[in-house]
């Protein structure tokens, strides 16, 4: 017997997993809080277990049996967009799909090269992209769900071929009155006072570690102040005067 589980849910219970705040996952769902809170409780009651730890400020975090149902629901998101999108392309007369992952802070020149794909031997070749973090978009090549991903940094494995084709750098973000704003050059220790903003270690767990170790190696001790996932809302924390943020820049 199949399990009842409805996919709305399972976009919730990922969304809220990334959010870790009903309040914040609510919004982006466009529903509720007491909407959100009752599907994920539904779940959870019907299912035998435990996805989030709750507290009284909204917040949540995952249990053990969350993070592996979060694995796997966004797995069967995928493959439920992928029958979608393969049945439309077969509709549209496409008789080829390239499945491409990319991370949701590429470069989208990269992303525009991509959709101008055109192979000889594959004229109806549709190029079909989804936007995950390193760690899944890795996982997902492995597993044969993506053909190819764009990654930053990404890690050794045998059974992937890895090639390099551009370099980013990273670059520090700063409010315009902190006293290394004008510096020529910027050094960790100019940052060694500051509240860091910086991104989880989901991201991208090979350079979040490095750039804590890099700090550890020279006495710094990093204080996080919050943690995000793009550009747009390390910039505006910066401007709140809430941290400095250490980001990748394409």
């Amino acid at each position: 017997m199949l399990p009842q589980v409805d996919v709305r849910h399972l976009y919730s219970v990922v969304i809220l997993a990334e959010e870790l705040n009903f309040t914040r996952a609510a919004h982006r769902l466009r529903i509720t809080q007491s909407a959100l809170s009752r599907q994920i409780t539904e779940l959870e009651t019907q299912h035998g277990f435990q996805l989030f730890n709750r507290d009284r400020k909204r917040a949540a975090q995952l249990t053990e049996a969350g993070r592996t149902f979060v694995q796997e629901a966004r797995s069967a998101l995928l493959h439920a967009d992928r029958a979608i999108h393969f049945a439309r392309a077969a509709h549209h007369g496409y008789e080829n799909v390239l499945l491409v992952g990319h991370a949701h802070h590429a470069d989208q020149e990269w992303v525009s090269t991509l959709l101008t794909i055109r192979l000889p031997l594959f004229p109806k070749l549709k190029v079909r992209l989804t936007t995950l973090f390193a760690t899944e978009l890795v996982r997902n090549v492995l597993a044969s769900e993506l053909h190819m991903a764009l990654v930053t940094a990404p890690v050794t494995d045998a059974k992937l071929t890895i090639v390099s084709f551009a370099e980013t750098q990273l670059c520090a973000v700063m409010p315009e009155t902190h006293p290394a704003a004008n510096n020529e050059q910027l050094q960790l220790r100019h940052l060694a006072r500051d509240e860091w903003i910086v991104f989880p270690r989901s991201v991208n767990p090979l350079i979040h570690g490095s750039i804590l170790e890099t700090a550890g190696r020279q006495g710094i001790p990093t204080r996080h102040a919050h943690e995000i996932l793009t550009a747009q809302q390390a910039f505006h924390l910066v401007s709140e005067g809430a941290g400095v943020c250490s980001r990748r820049r394409n």
